[in-house]
């Protein structure tokens, strides 16, 4: 262990979120993967969207993770007629007190699921920036904090969906990973075929770790040792982005930032306090893919996230690995 944290710190953060793992696992059925890289990213303090075809289980992976935290859940519907307010709240003339009065919305909660995000009108979406970026909703001049943790949980339709608005840059950059379900494999969608059909809601889940905890893990984070070497390795990674020339524009410096912190995050899962160049590695499709758009789009979505994800492998296995 470094000098920076004591190993028990680093063996009781690994415990918690063993404790996370197998309780959601109760839910989630044969997506370690999934539910890993979901609490890497609760673990960095970031957001998650998920993309993937509906009925796929990622209403009940956000609803896990809340249950198994003991945090406030939320479940926003987006829809093209939602407005701004229906997310974040609005102020009420309050006649007894004859002022206005602040009534949060339903982003007010420490784990949101904003449930098929790319069918609300750009306007609509525009209401996540500041919270997602700043935890913190302003209202008349007023900011609200909406308390820690706090995690928005996207889910996102296949973009040729009819109905649907694509995402903007600005609204991409804030996940801190994209991710895809998929289906399960047979013995596990038979495990699932067999046990009673229940809503997200019914799901019987009790907490593992109190939140106090949770924010404990988020701050033992940012005290991860990564290596000055490693760190070498990430901006290499980063900056080729921005002269490749299959892309319109490189990995913003948020990015960056975003994947050294993906890579400490997962360090502590796997219960190091220093991160290794598999760690970075393991990481760069779900937190960079996202943030990439080629010169020339395809026609189809899946064909140009396939390219974008071909080019970083490519980018990627071009530069050395520290060892």
């Amino acid at each position: 262990m470094t000098e920076f944290m004591q190993a028990s710190a680093v063996a009781a953060a690994r415990q918690a979120l063993d404790r996370l793992k197998a309780n959601m696992r109760i839910a989630i059925k044969g997506k370690d993967d999934v539910i890993e890289r979901t609490l890497i990213c609760f673990a960095a303090g970031g957001h998650l969207l998920i993309e993937d075809l509906p009925g796929l289980g990622k209403t009940t992976l956000a609803y896990a993770l809340a249950r198994s935290l003991d945090c406030p859940f939320n479940r926003i519907q987006f829809t093209s007629d939602l407005l701004p307010t229906d997310v974040t709240g609005v102020a009420i003339y309050d006649e007894r007190a004859r002022e206005f009065v602040f009534k949060p919305g339903p982003i007010f909660a420490s784990i949101v699921l904003a449930d098929e995000i790319n069918r609300a009108t750009p306007k609509t979406q525009s209401a996540l920036l500041e919270v997602m970026d700043r935890a913190k909703v302003t209202v008349d001049g007023r900011a609200h904090p909406v308390g820690a943790p706090f995690m928005v949980l996207a889910t996102q339709n296949p973009i040729d969906y009819e109905g649907t608005f694509p995402l903007p840059e600005s609204q991409m950059d804030r996940f801190l990973m994209r991710i895809r379900m998929g289906y399960p494999d047979a013995p596990d969608e038979r495990e699932i075929l067999r046990s009673p059909r229940q809503t997200y809601d019914s799901i019987a889940l009790n907490p593992v770790v109190p939140r106090a905890e949770g924010l404990k893990l988020q701050e033992l984070v940012a005290q991860v040792f990564i290596e000055d070497s490693v760190l070498d390795f990430v901006l290499k990674i980063v900056t080729a982005t921005r002269t490749e020339a299959e892309f319109a524009a490189g990995v913003s410096v948020r990015g960056g930032l975003a994947l050294k912190t993906a890579a400490q995050a997962r360090a502590l899962l796997h219960g190091r306090d220093f991160v290794l160049p598999e760690d970075v590695l393991d990481l760069v499709r779900p937190v960079l893919g996202h943030r990439l758009d080629l010169v020339r789009q395809a026609s189809d979505p899946l064909e140009e996230r396939t390219a974008v994800e071909a080019a970083l492998k490519r980018i990627v296995g071009a530069i050395p690995v520290p060892v």
